[in-house]
Protein backbone atom coordinates (compact mmCIF):
# COMPACT_ATOMS: atom_id res chain seq x y z
CA UNK A 1 0.00 0.00 0.00
CA UNK A 2 1.39 3.07 -0.73
CA UNK A 3 1.95 5.53 1.99
CA UNK A 4 0.77 9.06 1.87
CA UNK A 5 4.26 11.00 0.87
CA UNK A 6 4.29 8.49 -1.98
CA UNK A 7 0.80 9.43 -3.10
CA UNK A 8 2.08 12.97 -2.75
CA UNK A 9 4.78 12.34 -5.40
CA UNK A 10 2.98 10.73 -7.57
CA UNK A 11 0.46 13.47 -7.69
CA UNK A 12 3.03 15.98 -7.76
CA UNK A 13 5.18 14.20 -10.86
CA UNK A 14 1.71 14.12 -12.57
CA UNK A 15 1.09 17.51 -12.51
CA UNK A 16 4.76 18.43 -13.40
CA UNK A 17 4.24 15.87 -16.84
CA UNK A 18 0.71 17.72 -17.11
CA UNK A 19 1.95 20.91 -17.22
CA UNK A 20 4.95 20.70 -19.51
CA UNK A 21 2.56 19.50 -21.69
CA UNK A 22 -0.08 22.23 -21.90
CA UNK A 23 2.87 24.75 -21.68
CA UNK A 24 4.64 23.10 -24.75
CA UNK A 25 1.44 22.98 -26.69
CA UNK A 26 0.67 27.11 -25.34
CA UNK A 27 4.23 27.99 -26.73
CA UNK A 28 3.57 26.39 -30.02
CA UNK A 29 0.16 27.73 -30.40
CA UNK A 30 1.11 31.54 -29.23
CA UNK A 31 5.09 31.60 -30.83
CA UNK A 32 5.31 28.74 -33.18
CA UNK A 33 8.08 25.72 -32.71
CA UNK A 34 11.34 27.84 -32.83
CA UNK A 35 10.29 28.69 -29.19
CA UNK A 36 10.07 25.41 -27.87
CA UNK A 37 13.19 24.98 -25.77
CA UNK A 38 13.71 22.67 -23.02
CA UNK A 39 15.38 25.51 -21.09
CA UNK A 40 12.21 28.33 -22.29
CA UNK A 41 9.88 25.13 -21.13
CA UNK A 42 11.35 24.31 -17.84
CA UNK A 43 11.77 27.84 -17.45
CA UNK A 44 8.17 28.81 -17.74
CA UNK A 45 6.75 25.51 -16.20
CA UNK A 46 9.22 26.19 -13.24
CA UNK A 47 10.92 22.86 -13.12
CA UNK A 48 14.70 21.54 -14.49
CA UNK A 49 15.16 20.86 -18.26
CA UNK A 50 16.25 17.24 -17.22
CA UNK A 51 12.40 17.07 -16.23
CA UNK A 52 11.77 17.05 -20.17
CA UNK A 53 13.95 14.35 -20.41
CA UNK A 54 12.82 12.49 -17.75
CA UNK A 55 9.00 12.30 -18.73
CA UNK A 56 9.48 12.08 -22.81
CA UNK A 57 12.83 11.53 -23.50
CA UNK A 58 13.19 14.47 -25.57
CA UNK A 59 11.54 16.99 -27.14
CA UNK A 60 10.20 15.36 -30.23
CA UNK A 61 8.29 12.41 -27.86
CA UNK A 62 6.84 15.66 -25.96
CA UNK A 63 5.03 17.39 -28.75
CA UNK A 64 4.19 13.88 -29.85
CA UNK A 65 2.40 13.43 -26.77
CA UNK A 66 0.96 16.49 -26.66
CA UNK A 67 -1.06 15.52 -29.90
CA UNK A 68 -1.95 11.96 -28.46
CA UNK A 69 -2.88 13.74 -24.87
CA UNK A 70 -5.12 16.25 -26.44
CA UNK A 71 -7.23 13.11 -28.06
CA UNK A 72 -7.08 11.88 -24.85
CA UNK A 73 -8.85 14.98 -23.44
CA UNK A 74 -11.28 14.56 -26.23
CA UNK A 75 -12.02 10.86 -25.94
CA UNK A 76 -12.53 11.16 -22.22
CA UNK A 77 -14.97 14.17 -22.51
CA UNK A 78 -17.21 12.82 -25.44
CA UNK A 79 -17.33 9.40 -23.36
CA UNK A 80 -19.17 11.04 -20.57
CA UNK A 81 -22.10 11.40 -22.63
CA UNK A 82 -24.19 8.39 -21.67
CA UNK A 83 -25.72 6.41 -24.70
CA UNK A 84 -29.58 7.11 -24.54
CA UNK A 85 -32.40 5.45 -26.84
CA UNK A 86 -32.31 8.86 -29.22
CA UNK A 87 -28.77 7.92 -31.02
CA UNK A 88 -29.47 11.25 -33.24
CA UNK A 89 -30.00 13.45 -29.70
CA UNK A 90 -26.96 11.21 -28.66
CA UNK A 91 -24.62 12.40 -31.69
CA UNK A 92 -25.41 15.77 -30.78
CA UNK A 93 -24.75 15.85 -27.53
CA UNK A 94 -21.20 14.12 -28.13
CA UNK A 95 -20.97 17.45 -30.60
CA UNK A 96 -21.64 19.50 -27.91
CA UNK A 97 -19.11 17.69 -25.63
CA UNK A 98 -16.39 18.11 -28.56
CA UNK A 99 -16.96 21.24 -28.57
CA UNK A 100 -16.61 22.31 -25.02
CA UNK A 101 -12.93 19.79 -24.98
CA UNK A 102 -11.86 22.10 -27.91
CA UNK A 103 -12.58 25.64 -26.17
CA UNK A 104 -10.90 24.34 -23.01
CA UNK A 105 -7.71 22.93 -24.54
CA UNK A 106 -7.50 25.08 -27.54
CA UNK A 107 -3.78 24.69 -27.41
CA UNK A 108 -3.52 20.85 -27.46
CA UNK A 109 -7.02 20.82 -29.72
CA UNK A 110 -4.29 23.20 -32.56
CA UNK A 111 -1.48 20.85 -32.30
CA UNK A 112 -3.63 17.97 -32.48
CA UNK A 113 -4.95 18.77 -35.68
CA UNK A 114 -1.48 20.75 -37.11
CA UNK A 115 -3.22 24.51 -36.48
CA UNK A 116 -0.21 24.85 -34.48
CA UNK A 117 2.64 24.34 -36.62
CA UNK A 118 4.81 21.18 -35.00
CA UNK A 119 7.89 22.00 -36.98
CA UNK A 120 9.70 19.39 -37.90
CA UNK A 121 7.79 17.47 -35.38
CA UNK A 122 6.15 14.19 -36.70
CA UNK A 123 3.78 12.69 -34.44
CA UNK A 124 4.49 9.45 -33.00
CA UNK A 125 2.64 6.13 -33.93
CA UNK A 126 0.86 6.03 -30.55
CA UNK A 127 -0.63 9.62 -31.07
CA UNK A 128 -2.00 8.59 -34.37
CA UNK A 129 -3.38 5.60 -33.11
CA UNK A 130 -5.28 7.69 -30.18
CA UNK A 131 -6.35 10.05 -33.08
CA UNK A 132 -7.87 7.00 -34.52
CA UNK A 133 -9.33 5.85 -31.78
CA UNK A 134 -11.27 9.50 -31.22
CA UNK A 135 -12.83 8.74 -35.14
CA UNK A 136 -13.68 5.61 -34.47
CA UNK A 137 -15.29 6.99 -31.28
CA UNK A 138 -17.87 8.84 -33.18
CA UNK A 139 -17.78 5.96 -36.09
CA UNK A 140 -19.26 3.85 -33.71
CA UNK A 141 -21.84 6.27 -32.58
CA UNK A 142 -22.75 6.40 -35.92
CA UNK A 143 -23.07 2.83 -36.54
CA UNK A 144 -25.13 2.33 -33.93
CA UNK A 145 -27.45 5.01 -35.20
CA UNK A 146 -27.78 2.96 -38.23
CA UNK A 147 -28.23 -0.12 -36.31
CA UNK A 148 -31.03 1.50 -34.71
CA UNK A 149 -32.74 2.67 -37.88
CA UNK A 150 -32.24 6.43 -37.19
CA UNK A 151 -30.07 6.88 -40.21
CA UNK A 152 -29.80 5.48 -43.71
CA UNK A 153 -27.69 2.23 -44.43
CA UNK A 154 -24.41 2.84 -45.19
CA UNK A 155 -20.70 3.17 -44.46
CA UNK A 156 -20.59 4.64 -40.64
CA UNK A 157 -16.53 5.65 -41.66
CA UNK A 158 -18.06 8.02 -44.32
CA UNK A 159 -20.92 9.48 -42.48
CA UNK A 160 -18.94 10.31 -39.65
CA UNK A 161 -16.26 11.93 -41.45
CA UNK A 162 -19.05 14.44 -42.90
CA UNK A 163 -20.63 14.75 -39.70
CA UNK A 164 -17.01 15.43 -38.22
CA UNK A 165 -15.70 17.67 -41.32
CA UNK A 166 -18.40 19.92 -40.01
CA UNK A 167 -18.07 20.17 -36.61
CA UNK A 168 -14.51 20.60 -36.60
CA UNK A 169 -14.59 23.19 -39.76
CA UNK A 170 -17.23 25.27 -37.36
CA UNK A 171 -14.51 24.72 -34.31
CA UNK A 172 -11.26 25.78 -36.05
CA UNK A 173 -13.30 29.24 -37.18
CA UNK A 174 -14.13 29.53 -33.47
CA UNK A 175 -11.11 28.95 -32.01
CA UNK A 176 -9.88 31.18 -34.95
CA UNK A 177 -12.26 34.26 -33.78
CA UNK A 178 -13.78 33.92 -37.25
CA UNK A 179 -17.85 32.58 -36.37
CA UNK A 180 -19.21 35.95 -35.49
CA UNK A 181 -21.05 36.05 -38.28
CA UNK A 182 -24.08 36.37 -37.04
CA UNK A 183 -24.74 37.56 -33.34
CA UNK A 184 -25.68 33.88 -32.01
CA UNK A 185 -23.28 31.69 -34.13
CA UNK A 186 -23.24 28.52 -32.44
CA UNK A 187 -27.50 28.44 -32.88
CA UNK A 188 -27.17 29.81 -36.04
CA UNK A 189 -24.59 27.67 -38.02
CA UNK A 190 -23.25 24.89 -36.07
CA UNK A 191 -26.67 23.41 -34.61
CA UNK A 192 -28.56 24.01 -37.84
CA UNK A 193 -25.85 23.07 -39.94
CA UNK A 194 -25.38 19.47 -37.83
CA UNK A 195 -29.01 18.94 -37.93
CA UNK A 196 -29.62 19.64 -41.54
CA UNK A 197 -26.91 17.05 -42.04
CA UNK A 198 -28.23 14.52 -40.02
CA UNK A 199 -31.83 15.19 -41.63
CA UNK A 200 -30.58 14.34 -45.20
CA UNK A 201 -28.89 11.15 -43.83
CA UNK A 202 -32.15 9.70 -41.71
CA UNK A 203 -33.73 6.87 -42.71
Amino acid sequence: MSTPDQTDAVAATAAVRRRLLEEAARLLGEEGPSSLTTRRLAREVGTSTMAVYTHFGGMPALVSEVAAEGFRRLIARVDEVEPTDDPLADLQRMAVAYRANALDNRYLYAVMFGSASRGGYQLEAAAVEVGAAAFAQLRDAVARAMSAGALRAGDPSAVAGQFWSALHGYVMLELAGYHQITDDPENDVLWPMLAHLLSDLRA
